[in-house]
């Protein structure tokens, strides 16, 4: 079972590293450590088993998290109480994206970053995210609000960009006045 511990800490270099893509058929490893991926990711939004477990609370994560530089990420979001929609994708791409500019209200969070950091992380309010589900079918994906937020933070990590990067140093609020909350 995968813990907090097994995810990369910021300082970790290998998290500025560009991931490479993946081949299919998936590597048997791979497909396994998606699995532990989505259970970590599920069992962290259920307060009595993270804390159970003492998982940090998360809703993606993408392989480089765990050291592996590869071009896959899995994202489980919770649509209701204790009910969830899992997305696993393999070589995203961005393909298209809304003008209109969102940021998370209360600060963008990280399982590999475990420090508040004070600032706006500008994001598409809307994305299409083409690539490969784990048999290598092609899938396009739309997300909106927090999901689109969420691919766009994963994605990052693929090209070794951590949320802080989008944060302007001097001014960490700068461009608020261009989005909206969420």
């Amino acid at each position: 079972m995968l813990r907090t511990k097994d995810i990369l800490d910021e300082k970790d270099k290998r998290l500025r590293l560009v991931s490479e893509e993946v081949t299919f058929p998936l590597a048997k490893e791979d497909r396994e450590k998606i699995q532990s991926m989505i259970e970590y990711l599920t069992n962290s939004q259920i307060d009595r088993l993270a804390e159970k477990y003492d998982l940090r609370p998360g809703m993606g994560m993408a392989a480089i998290q765990l050291g592996i530089p590869k071009r896959y990420l899995t994202i489980v979001h919770e649509v209701g109480e204790e009910e969830f929609d899992t997305y696993v994708i393999c070589n995203p791409k961005i393909i298209s994206n809304s003008e209109e500019m969102i940021y998370v209200e209360m600060g963008e969070g990280c399982l590999s970053i475990n420090r508040d950091i004070e600032g706006i992380v500008p994001r598409y309010a809307r994305v299409t995210v083409e690539g490969y589900d784990m048999d290598g079918n092609k899938i396009r994906i739309r997300a909106r609000e927090e999901l689109a937020i969420a691919f766009q933070h994963e994605i990052d990590h693929l090209n070794g960009i951590l949320f802080p990067d989008h944060i302007d140093k001097k001014h960490p609020f700068k461009g608020q006045d261009r989005c909206r909350p969420i």
